[in-house]
This record gives structure tokens, sequence and C-alpha cells, in this order.
């Protein structure tokens, strides 16, 4: 899940400190990064939705012979778009599907081997998975099923979407597992262990 790196339009809380076109650059310096890492994973396929950029500006950017897929994000909330994500990769025949952020300047290949080791074979693993932001939410959330509702009404963007997901899986009888906690980069702040 990331966002086009256009200045003005991604990154909103890092410009306010920082102005529009550093947010920018960062926000395309963490996208490389993930997609980097992702890439790294084998038998899984690396698809980016990518939220602020059009059909053809997507082609021309993620289209060369090798790169990951893209899909559009669509309206909506985070997690109307999370959950279109997922029931799309379900559709496509996806056994496992794991989300995760552009902001994670901290993200290796292990993170992620992770998330799908605690999904286990179908049946075999965790329900849930999800990986802890220190400022209260999550950078990797892992499912088998779809699991409507889950992501539903969550207060995104607070310090609140950690528990209110914990809750909501509780509800519904989800067997969640915890990866190790992540500080994303949404903050002036959080730029200053990378100075």
């Amino acid at each position: 899940m990331a966002r086009w790196p256009a200045p003005g339009r991604c990154k909103q809380r890092l410009s306010r400190g920082l102005g529009p076109l550093r947010a920018a650059r960062i926000q395309q310096v963490l996208t490389a990064h993930t997609l980097a890492v992702a890439s790294q994973l084998q038998g899984v396929e690396v698809v980016v939705a990518m939220d602020g950029l059009g059909p053809r500006a997507a082609r021309r950017c993620f289209g060369a012979r090798g790169g990951p897929r893209w899909v559009a994000q669509g309206s909506g909330s985070l997690g109307v778009r999370m959950q279109r994500q997922i029931n799309r990769a379900k559709r496509e025949g996806a056994q496992a599907v794991v989300l995760i952020g552009s902001d994670l300047p901290q993200l290796e290949r292990a993170d992620l081997a992770a998330g799908f080791a605690f999904l286990g074979a179908a049946g075999d693993g965790c329900d849930l998975v999800l990986g802890p932001a220190a400022d209260g939410g999550y950078w990797l959330i892992g499912l088998h099923q779809a699991q409507p509702g889950l992501l539903a009404g969550i207060p995104w963007g607070s310090d609140r979407v950690m528990g209110c997901t914990l809750e909501r899986a509780a509800g519904l009888g989800l067997e969640v597992g915890l990866l190790a906690t992540r500080r994303d980069l949404d903050w002036p702040r959080d730029l200053l262990p990378w100075r």
C-alpha cells in the first residue's frame, strides 16, 4: 500500500515540517526500499496498491518486465482500501495476503517472512498477523481469509488503531499473531534516528 510520491499529495504530516518536496522524496525512497525488500521473498507475488497515480503513469512506472504488478487502491477509508486489496488477492487465488505500508525504514525481508510464517499453511497458523507500530497502528496485516467487518469503523490515523483491531479480532474469534513493534515514518520527529 503506497501513495505516489508527488509533492503535496503524500506524507502530509511529514510535509508540514519538511515541506512537500522533501516529504515526496522521502516517500519515493521509502517506497523503493519497501519494493526492494518485498521482492526478496521467494514464491510471493508483489503487488503495489498505489494511491494517487493514474493507469497510464502506473504502466510507465511499474509496467517494466519483471517489475511488480500495479493496482489502484480505489476510494474510501484506509480500511475500505485494505479490504479491497485483500478481497482482490483472494479472488485471484492467493492462499494468504500480507499488506504492508511503504513508510518503514527498518523493514527487512525477515519481517515479511515472519508474517507469512505466523500464518502458516491454510488453517495451520494464526488467522490474523499484525505488525504493531510504535504510534498505536500497525505496519503489517496478514490474513488467510477475508474477514468482513475486521477493518470497518477503525479510527484510522489515531493511536487506537491496533487496540480497536485486536478487539474486533477477538469478537470475530480470530487467533492473532504479533510481530515485533516497528516505528514508521509519519512526522518530522520520526526522522531523528535516521539523520
